[in-house]
């Protein structure tokens, strides 16, 4: 066995680097949740992505969203209803009736297990993608299309204050007319 790379195989991903298996074996049907796991799951998102003002409905079309990406893992559409009920032993014992202070933990104790991470992953575009979202967070789409933000917004944002520009009359400051001449000097 040559220990050279095949031209074929140049270029392409090491074995180590692949973050997840894609093949058509992995293919299948979405997870199948029980009301109640479906129910954790968006409790399970809201915890992480806590915005108080959002209605149930973002949650929920992100909820789908995560159900609808496990038809492409089989692994994860296997395991996600077991993960969702332990989120109950976590919380000690009902995870959609502790606090959200309580919730919280529960999530941190799982935030590095792998169903998390993925978990994760697809909700931060679904989620943050749902233009219901951007309206409630002031968002007014991409650019792009209407020819960028310059004469299109770029400093209409009502939730910061208004910047106090004060032009200086005074003298020079010493340090400025300093460091200026000691520039001058060595130039």
């Amino acid at each position: 066995m040559s220990d050279t790379i095949p031209e074929s195989r140049q270029g392409s991903k090491a074995p180590d680097d692949i973050k997840r298996d894609t093949s058509a074996t992995l293919a299948g049907g979405p997870a199948q949740l029980t009301d109640r796991q479906r129910a954790v799951l968006t409790r399970l998102l809201r915890v992480a992505y806590p915005h108080p003002s959002f209605p149930d409905g973002p949650y929920e079309r992100t909820a789908d969203a995560v159900v609808a990406a496990t038809a492409d893992d089989q692994r994860l559409a296997r395991t996600l209803g077991p993960d969702l009920d332990h989120l109950d032993v976590l919380a000690g014992g009902d995870f959609l009736a502790v606090g959200e202070e309580e919730a919280t933990m529960a999530l941190r104790e799982y935030a590095d297990e792998p169903y998390f991470r993925a978990i994760r992953g697809i909700a931060v575009v679904a989620l943050y993608d749902d233009h219901e979202v951007w309206e409630l967070l002031g968002y007014e789409g991409p650019s792009f299309d209407h020819g960028g933000y310059l004469h299109r917004g770029f400093d209409d944002l009502d939730w910061l204050p208004d910047v106090r520009i004060e032009e200086y009359d005074g003298e020079p400051r010493a340090e400025i007319i300093d460091a200026q001449d000691s520039k001058e000097a060595t130039a």
